[in-house]
């Protein structure tokens, strides 16, 4: 089940084939990203306005490969086209969907060649979230050198 998928054109309709292309690149970068948290905020709000729409469907739990603090914890499963991605349940999704227990390893995705630039492009197109640049995380390379001062025992600094 390795299908090559075509890339969309960025100026095509937005498609259910090629929102799931793009989830499935914005996940596969925010894995490795040295900063995910956008890419994955980008994946959650897609998908759950896709869910919304009826274009993606809940499948099911699964027990996640990487539980935080706990020994167990689940995912909700969702289906977008031919891709499945995980997210994070909700309460209601506890009742309302079945236990599919553990993570069948046999099941992947298709492959796509789409650059993460381009599936950025089409998921904040899809839900209008845009990425804030952050300022630079240290501030200590804008402020020129500062020799140290140094004082005898007991005497203050001012």
């Amino acid at each position: 089940m390795t299908h090559e998928r075509k890339v969309p054109h960025p100026k095509t309709k937005l498609t259910i084939d090629n929102l799931s292309q793009a989830l499935f690149i914005v996940n596969r970068h925010a894995k490795t990203a040295p900063n995910p948290k956008f890419l994955y905020k980008l994946k959650h709000e897609s998908l759950k306005k896709l869910i919304e729409e009826g274009k993606a469907k809940k499948i099911g739990l699964h027990f996640s490969q990487n539980p935080r603090n706990s020994k167990q914890q689940s995912d909700v499963l969702v289906e977008c086209g031919h891709y499945t991605f995980h997210i994070p349940p909700t309460k209601s999704d506890f009742t309302e969907l079945p236990h599919l227990g553990k993570l069948d390893g046999s099941v992947r995705n298709p492959k796509t060649s789409l650059s993460l630039s381009q599936a950025k492009t089409v998921l904040k197109t899809y839900t209008g979230i845009t990425e804030i640049e952050q300022p630079p995380s240290s501030p200590r390379k804008n402020r020129p050198y500062q020799k140290p001062i140094f004082k005898k025992l007991g005497e203050r600094y001012t």
